[in-house]
């Protein structure tokens, strides 16, 4: 019997990328710890996705869970997919209606002057043939609202809490670099690159009718470093 409540079952393999920790599992939800690095959608270079992978996370059921939402591809964490048309249908809503709350971590290339702030900084998305794609400031563009908290500062870089008020794409790497005018560390669009992006979304909170709120939270991953450990 499936229950409702979160429950660790034994996490899928990932074809060949090793497991996928299983965070919450109920009737109609599903929250995995997405690993920084694979995409939830099928990229063009062919790199292996979490859409060739969801026939995996069906646990008994017959039908593989459908995507609710997407996270960058070198953005870890809590990722909800809907075991059922209707659940994916109201947790869609939710996310269209901004009732799902969300938290990320991020390190930043420095420390801001101020311990909190909001960011409301409107974004637009450009394409060129040289760059391809990317999101920038636009006074035209869509609203969109983000607020931080410094938690912790080691070796001249912040940790910072994101709360998005809205969820537009790429939103939180543009208000870092933009807004803060510090790019996350490894953001290999907005900031200086490198080997990984310390983004990560580590809680998210949906709420349901006549059933308490999907509420999960993901550990700070080891790329994190003294950050993740304390």
């Amino acid at each position: 019997m499936v229950q409702d409540q979160p429950i660790p079952p034994p996490a899928p393999p990932a074809s060949g990328r090793g497991a996928i920790p299983i965070l919450y599992i109920d009737a109609e939800a599903l929250v995995i710890d997405k690993p920084a690095g694979l995409p939830v959608d099928r990229p063009k270079d062919g790199t292996p996705a979490l859409a060739d992978m969801v026939d995996d996370l069906r646990f008994g059921f017959a039908r593989p869970p459908g995507l609710v939402h997407r996270l960058d591809r070198d953005t870890s964490g809590c990722l909800l997919l809907a075991r059922n048309h209707g659940a994916h249908r109201r947790f869609s809503a939710a996310f269209a209606n901004g009732e799902v709350q969300k938290t990320y971590f991020a390190v930043l290339e420095g420390v801001p002057d101020t311990e909190e702030g909001v960011i409301e900084l409107a974004l637009s998305k450009v394409s060129t043939a040289a760059q391809g794609w990317r999101i920038i400031p636009a006074k035209k563009g869509k609203p969109a609202v983000t607020r931080w908290t410094a938690i912790d500062v080691k070796d001249g870089r912040a940790l910072v809490r994101f709360e998005p008020q809205t969820g537009r794409t790429h939103q939180l790497r543009v208000h870092a670099a933009s807004g803060l005018g510090l790019p996350i560390v490894g953001d290999p669009t907005y900031g200086k690159g490198g080997p990984a992006m310390l983004l990560h979304a580590s809680r998210i909170v949906v709420p349901r009718h006549n059933k308490p709120a999907i509420d999960v939270e993901a550990p700070l991953p080891e790329r994190f470093g003294a950050f993740a450990h304390g």
